[in-house]
């Protein structure tokens, strides 16, 4: 149950769960400016604490953060008659308002988990998830380093690229996880290029991660410029030269196959019916070259 929206004092709200929430500047300031234009529309979400009397705030940390932006003193709440599971879970069931980020939901969910001791089962009830949804959503924070998670909170780490980049970085090497967050902050890396940059750290070698891990933007400019090279050289060949490569690459091929092929014995079936597919393949383009040179 909640009672109409009231002025509250900022200084009043307790901010407990400001640490599940990911930061973003430009979205305060988009809000700063739509409440300076237009007041505070949507209130803010709070539940009374009892045992400590404090006005905890639920929903709503960003517009506190447009409102200080701007040196109001109140904000507009809506307090719901409610525990603070209750209202975790309405704020994670609730359809209306900014979507919280997958990060977020994990985050709120381990609140209710851990904080308030729900089990998963109850948590996925109440928000009407499957238990599945609520265990992959605590997944997503497991194995991701506390610096990656204020990175993501602080907003110069996205998301994904501390799900898909930063995790299976730390459970490989967590050494090379801890000096990349190191380095990322000022770095200015996209999403994109961080999962190019985690692409080739793959296929790598010991020595080259070493260096990749330190210096993540060098990589990247060096393989920016080895495009631009290759660009440049198709350009130039034209589709000449294009073919020219492509017969190289099929001669080079078929080179390192009669070296496997050499020491292999049996030879599987599937290779052993290989040559009539590549002898259809021969002629069809052999017939291609013979029209062109007869045209």
């Amino acid at each position: 149950m909640s009672t109409a929206p009231e002025e509250i004092d900022l200084h009043r709200l307790e901010l407990r769960f400001a640490g599940a929430r990911v930061v973003d500047g430009s979205a305060v300031e988009r809000l700063a400016r739509s409440i300076e234009a237009h007041g505070q529309i949507v209130p803010c979400i709070a539940v009374g604490d009892g045992a400590a009397g404090a006005v905890v705030l639920v929903d709503g940390y960003r517009r506190v953060a447009a409102l200080r932006r701007l040196g109001r003193d109140t904000a507009r709440v809506e307090r719901w008659g409610c525990d603070l599971a209750a209202a975790l879970i309405g704020v994670l069931a609730r359809t209306q308002g900014r979507a919280l980020a997958a990060i977020e939901e994990a985050l709120v969910l381990r609140e209710l988990t851990g904080g308030l001791a729900l089990s998963q089962q109850e948590v996925a009830r109440r928000c009407g998830r499957d238990v599945s949804w609520v265990s992959r959503r605590l997944a997503l924070l497991s194995g991701l380093p506390d610096a990656a998670l204020a990175g993501v909170r602080a907003g110069w780490l996205s998301s994904w690229a501390a799900v898909r980049v930063i995790v299976p970085l730390a459970r490989a090497n967590s050494g090379h996880a801890d000096r990349l967050l190191g380095v990322l902050r000022g770095a200015g890396l996209s999403t994109r290029e961080l999962g190019r940059w985690l692409e080739h750290y793959e296929k790598a070698g010991r020595a080259a991660r070493e260096h990749m891990v330190e210096a993540p933007r060098l990589l990247l400019d060096a393989l920016r410029e080895r495009g631009a090279l290759r660009d440049a050289a198709q350009l130039r060949d034209g589709p000449e030269g294009a073919c020219a490569a492509d017969l190289r690459i099929i001669e080079a091929v078929l080179a390192r196959l009669r070296r496997r092929l050499a020491g292999m014995s049996p030879v599987p079936a599937f290779v052993q019916a290989a040559p009539s597919r590549l002898r259809w393949a021969a002629d069809a383009l052999a017939q291609v070259i013979g029209k062109e040179a007869e045209g």
